[in-house]
């Protein structure tokens, strides 16, 4: 398995439920992509690890009884890089609606961290949990 492969099963398995570990994943100068984030009202890009804690603080302390299930990680041609398909599901306390998502990650790592995530997320899903109105569906 590769340090990118064996980061990512780590991202899953501590990114709730052991957020403290989860933080010492993450290399300084992280930058973390969500393309599909500005459709929720949440920025495209964070950089840095103050923004990315700042912003997955949010998600953690905004979900209950989250988990990942149904992972597949693709390694790289480089050992630093690898990708992975997830499924999750949880509870958004604030709206008490269930939360299902598929997502698709692609990372980098350097030094036994990530530096580079992009995330692939359906933002109909997120803002329906969330109850966020989406501009396209408020005809």
């Amino acid at each position: 398995m590769t340090t990118a492969e064996h980061l990512l099963h780590l991202h899953f398995e501590t990114f709730v439920d052991d957020h403290e570990r989860w933080k010492t994943l993450i290399a300084d100068s992280l930058i973390w992509e969500l393309p599909f984030a500005p459709t929720l009202g949440h920025p495209a890009r964070l950089e840095g690890r103050s923004q990315v804690l700042e912003h997955v603080g949010w998600f953690v302390g905004a979900v209950e009884n989250f988990r990942f299930y149904d992972l597949r990680i693709h390694p790289g041609a480089n050992p630093q890089e690898a990708s992975a398909e997830v499924k999750a599901e949880g509870l958004i306390k604030p709206t008490g609606r269930t939360y299902e998502q598929d997502y698709v990650l692609f990372v980098r790592v350097e030094n036994g961290k990530f530096t580079f995530i992009r995330e692939y997320f359906d933002p109909v899903r997120a803002a329906v949990a969330l109850d966020v109105p989406l501009p396209a569906l408020a005809g």
